[in-house]
């Protein structure tokens, strides 16, 4: 023990940041903060991932999630293929990535974006799909995915880790990756999907298909409001047999 806490005091031990989610930014500059924050999307929406596959255990949420990692490891491949440095003016010893070819973050999030964008206009279907209101949120729920990708590839050059070069081909990458991971899950896993939450492995994890319910937050609601309301019905029946 006494040997560890040595090394850890030693004064001529370098310690550096977790590269992988420190973010510079030009000291003072508000914008330049706000950027820097907005960089770190990708990290939250990777964390919504995780707790939406713990809580809900929908196949669907799953491959997406999967789609995700494919997606970061086409893009660390392309990297090391194409290895083109990043701008010359970043500290590359404070970097996951000495590489920039493509931008890894701008990938994620137009990888990202154009999966939510197909879904929401192909998959997402609601009892009456022409009343305006869905069509509003629908839109809304699109623009903003499309909004926050532009905001973080712009993020990504305005902090000075990437070239326009490198951001651009990173989201052609990332919608080209999004586009085919979705007609995959559609076209070819989807139809698989009632068969596979009959394995008892599902079983045994509590996999759900909620692929053909065209609003799940809907059905959960009415369903739990539903069973709520006749347990509390079966427990003043009882409560009365008991007087």
């Amino acid at each position: 023990m006494d040997s560890v806490n040595k090394s850890v005091y030693d004064q001529s031990i370098d310690w550096v940041p977790l590269s992988l989610t420190f973010v510079e930014y030009p000291k003072g500059n508000v914008f330049g903060k706000l950027l820097a924050l907005f960089s770190l999307t990708p990290f939250v929406i990777l964390s919504g991932f995780v707790t939406l596959i713990l809580f809900r255990r929908d196949l669907h949420t799953i491959t997406f999630f999967v789609g995700v990692l494919l997606n970061e490891v086409c893009n660390t491949v392309l990297k090391h293929i194409l290895r083109e440095p990043r701008p010359l003016v970043r500290n590359t010893n404070l970097l996951y990535s000495e590489y920039g070819m493509p931008s890894s973050h701008s990938q994620f999030m137009w990888f990202f974006a154009s999966y939510m964008f197909y879904f929401t206009f192909i998959r997402l279907q609601y009892a009456n799909n022409k009343a305006f209101k869905e069509f509003f949120w629908k839109v809304s729920g699109a623009v903003s995915c499309i909004a926050i990708a532009c905001i973080v590839s712009y993020s990504r050059i305005f902090l000075q880790y990437h070239t326009w070069r490198q951001v651009i081909y990173g989201a052609l990458f990332g919608i080209i990756i999004g586009t085919i991971w979705f007609a995959i899950i559609n076209v070819i896993l989807t139809p698989h999907f009632p068969t596979i939450i009959t394995w008892k492995i599902s079983e045994l994890f509590l996999l759900r298909d909620t692929t053909l319910i065209p609003n799940v937050l809907w059905f959960e609601y009415t369903n739990i409001r539903h069973e709520a309301g006749a347990r509390a019905r079966r427990r003043k029946s009882i409560s009365a047999k008991s007087q």
